[in-house]
């Protein structure tokens, strides 16, 4: 952009005490009002932490060390950024925000750093595990609305670890996808398929967020989980994932991703089940309702819900597109 197109008001004599209003000033030039209120808040809080903690220098090299390293240390199939939004509780908080749920619907949880978009589409039934150390567990499922009607035609994204703890994508002789597919829903809402037992793990910890949990001992481990994502035109997308009781690490998730409605038990197949899909009885069976909100609904909700926390806040904005931007009016 060439400065002579650019008016904007004079800088300097910049001090701890109007640094921050000059900055938030000519942050404020552009045309989108969102972008606007975005930087204002972060500058103001960002300025606020410096002068709390009483940052020094040498601190604030070591803040940009650490994060130049989150980014040499992501790949195209590790995101360390997303992993420390998680361990820092931002992934859990920002899904709440812009999925909240009412009662009665199925609570999101974390997308975590291990999601992939190269997920086989597979049929009712199809072995997504391919682990031969992996224990059989068969996975029955239906989606249906909040007044309990089925959802047909749901895309539904499932992953989960081998016997391990690892995901495909951390091998490096990776062929394929495996531990993961893409299932529909069927007129009924149904949907299943065969998987493994899943086991707790440790998140990857041999990076910069691996040494800052060490830092402030804490441990990297989740609790056993499979991941599902629900798609389809109309309805508020939901992460979420399924905890298995009695984990020991259901109490201290690294990624705070664990909720009480999301904990589920295992039972043995019965005579009926082992019949009706053609598994061994007695193997293990996980079975669950999912319920879905409508992309009104959830709308409303937000808006609802944004409205009461930015007055609580004493935020002079209003709602563009369900976002908060400043009120000039």
């Amino acid at each position: 952009m060439d400065p002579s197109d650019v008016h904007l008001p004079p800088m300097k004599d910049l001090t701890i005490a109007n640094i921050t209003p000059n900055t938030i000033l000519i942050n404020s030039q552009g045309p989108s009002s969102r972008l606007t209120y975005i930087l204002e808040r972060l500058v103001s809080h960002l300025h606020d932490f410096a002068r709390e903690t009483r940052l020094s220098t040498y601190e604030w090299r070591a803040g940009i060390d650490f994060l130049t390293a989150v980014g040499q240390t992501c790949s195209p199939v590790r995101q360390e950024f997303i992993l420390l939004s998680d361990i820092l509780g931002l992934s859990l908080l920002v899904d709440s925000i812009d999925h909240p749920k009412p009662p009665g619907s199925t609570e999101g949880s974390v997308l975590g750093p291990f999601h992939s978009h190269d997920a086989a589409a597979m049929q009712h039934g199809d072995a997504v595990s391919h682990d031969p150390q992996g224990e059989p567990c068969l996975v029955v499922c239906r989606v249906a609305d909040v007044h309990g009607q089925p959802i047909p035609g749901v895309k539904i994204d499932v992953w989960e670890t081998d016997s391990t703890g690892h995901y495909d994508v951390q091998y490096a002789e990776r062929e394929g996808p495996d531990g993961r597919c893409v299932l529909r829903s069927d007129v009924d809402g149904a949907f299943w398929f065969r998987a493994i037992k899943p086991v707790p793990y440790p998140i990857p910890h041999d990076g910069p967020v691996g040494q800052l949990l060490k830092r402030v001992h804490r441990h990297p481990y989740r609790p056993a989980h499979m991941h599902f994502m629900f798609e389809k035109e109309g309805w508020d997308h939901l992460i979420t994932a399924l905890y298995l009781r009695g984990d020991p690490y259901e109490t201290s998730d690294a990624v705070f991703g664990v909720k009480q409605s999301l904990v589920v038990d295992l039972h043995p197949a019965d005579e009926e089940t082992s019949r009706r899909y053609g598994v061994t009885e007695g193997s293990l069976v996980l079975k669950h309702d999912f319920v879905l909100v409508t992309s009104e609904a959830a709308w409303e909700l937000r808006d609802e819900r944004s409205r009461e926390a930015l007055a609580a806040l004493g935020r002079k904005v209003k709602l563009l597109h369900g976002l908060p931007v400043p009120d000039v009016d």
